[in-house]
């Protein structure tokens, strides 16, 4: 998910704790570990500043989104709450741990994907069924917080309900993901997802050997095809891997990828990403 959808995140849990015995520390401490812990995963951004190997496609939402890490990263919030606000709170602990598991899960659900099983598995684990950009969570957390404005000691209850309507969401979603996804596969070799800002509409980039069809398609609207591209499968990748480590990055990273060789320029692109003629992750070099 985007930065302000994990703030959000991090928001909607405060809110959903009863704060009425804490006195002020705790309660920095808390809206503290919420925000930062819900954020944490995603410091592997400062990683592309040593990156000289073309490797950080495969660190941003790599190791530090493992479901393994996430007890370490509460556990480092629990020291940080302890020297900085003199509070010695479990569940602070706990929330943290909480938010973590709640940042690296929820980024499975779009096209991105995680090295959620790192680092004993460096596959991108994705679902595509969420946008990176939820408009949905935005609405429902925005809805409850006006709703709570006026009845701030029941907001927590309001904020509980938001986390229930968040996961419905994400439950219809994904079954719906499920549904195109057995849709299309007796027809292609692979199949990819990726959902649309729009609730209930999917694209799917369906590969069949050298050829790569993405579609629209919803529950409330017609399949449509947009575009179909064709992948040269007999070029040399490993001549375009060795000139570019990125393009090696982006394949490993990729579901899989189209390849373009004509003659000048040999590359390869994420068709999950293509739009108006170009996805927006690619990598190539020039003869």
């Amino acid at each position: 998910m985007d930065t302000i959808t994990h703030t959000l995140f991090g928001f909607s849990l405060y809110s959903s704790i009863h704060k009425d015995q804490m006195d002020r520390r705790t309660k920095q401490a808390y809206f503290f570990t919420s925000i930062g812990a819900s954020q944490i995963p995603d410091s592997d951004v400062i990683s592309q500043l040593w990156d000289t190997e073309g490797l950080y496609q495969m660190w941003h939402r790599g190791i530090t989104h493992s479901i393994f890490l996430t007890p370490i990263w509460a556990l480092l919030f629990y020291v940080v709450c302890l020297l900085i606000f003199k509070v010695r709170d479990r569940r602070i602990f706990f929330l943290g741990w909480l938010a973590v598991v709640i940042h690296d899960t929820s980024d499975l659900f779009n096209a991105w994907g995680t090295g959620y099983l790192e680092p004993f598995s460096q596959d991108r684990i994705t679902f595509g069924t969420i946008p990176i950009i939820d408009f949905v969570f935005w609405g429902i957390i925005g809805s409850c917080y006006y709703l709570s404005r006026k009845k701030v000691t029941k907001r927590p209850y309001y904020f509980r309900a938001a986390w229930l309507l968040m996961a419905l969401h994400v439950v219809l979603q994904s079954l719906q993901g499920y549904y195109f996804y057995q849709k299309y596969n007796q027809d292609y070799e692979q199949i990819a997802l990726s959902a649309g800002f729009i609730p209930t509409t999917f694209q799917v980039i369906a590969k069949q050997e050298g050829s790569v069809t993405i579609l629209q398609d919803g529950i409330f609207q017609r399949k449509e095809t947009q575009y179909v591209l064709h992948s040269k499968e007999d070029a040399d990748l490993e001549y375009l891997f060795s000139k570019s480590p990125k393009a090696k990055t982006l394949y490993q990273w990729s579901p899989f990828v189209v390849v373009i060789d004509d003659g000048n320029r040999l590359g390869i692109y994420d068709p999950r990403f293509y739009r108006n003629g170009q996805s927006f992750l690619f990598e190539s070099i020039t003869r």
